[in-house]
């Protein structure tokens, strides 16, 4: 993957085959993408509304709706600009220029190897990576630009410092921080003169928070070394 550098972006898979959903969200989390899957209209629009996804993967033809229409649908929420790739095995030029005018960033045609579609997805992000800063790893999601966290549909409430902190953890996932580097991050205009002691106690209470919602071991700690943001890829 890119350097990592969109790790932990949400993608809304919608598609109607099972198994095509299996595959590409087998490829794709192991390239650290988090899935949310849709397998018709009815379920994307409340996953999309629920989850705000950084970016959607769509078929063309869902059991119970155009993917046109749904693409079109996307667009007019809130002139939302997610990234859209719409996926279909309708491959004509009219069926591309369609699906480009509806307001996709990309069009391919099925059947596309997942390796293509990574690369495909990774250029389209390239392109809009300032639409979307949240972050998501197993349902714990972090967004920036409004200081909120949750873990699925429910909020998570942090003190500053604990949000900061997390926010460092999320941006280095699976990266070893040593209580040295973790204070320079988060003092890194020597403001505060904080302890490593102090460190601990800050990601005792962060990790009590998270797991009032579960206990799925995001930091762990590294004898000897610091802590890690574990996202199990």
């Amino acid at each position: 993957m890119d350097d990592g550098k969109f790790r932990g972006k949400t993608i809304l898979l919608i598609d109607g085959n099972e198994e095509n959903r299996v595959e590409i969200k087998w490829y794709l989390s192991n390239n650290g993408f988090e899935l949310i899957e849709a397998e018709n209209g009815q379920e994307a629009r409340m996953k999309f509304l629920k989850y705000d996804p950084c970016f959607v993967l769509l078929e063309t033809e869902l059991p119970d709706i155009n993917g046109l229409d749904l693409c079109t649908w996307v667009r007019q929420q809130n002139s939302n600009n997610v990234p859209i790739i719409i996926q279909s095995t309708r491959g004509s030029d009219f069926d591309k220029i369609e699906g480009l005018r509806m307001g996709a960033d990309d069009y391919v045609v099925k059947p596309i190897n997942p390796e293509e579609l990574l690369l495909r997805i990774e250029t389209v992000l390239r392109r809009t990576m300032n639409r979307c800063s949240k972050l998501s790893y197993k349902g714990l999601t972090i967004k920036p630009v409004m200081g909120i966290v949750k873990f699925h549909d429910k909020e998570i409430h942090l003190t500053n410092f604990e949000y900061r902190l997390l926010y460092l953890f999320m941006t280095h996932p699976d990266q070893i921080l040593s209580r040295e580097q973790i204070i320079n991050e988060m003092y890194k205009n020597n403001e505060k003169v904080i302890n490593e002691r102090t460190v601990d106690v800050h990601i005792k209470h962060l990790r009590e928070k998270i797991a009032a919602f579960t206990d799925y071991p995001y930091i762990v700690s590294i004898r000897g070394l610091g802590y890690k943001f574990n996202i199990g890829i």
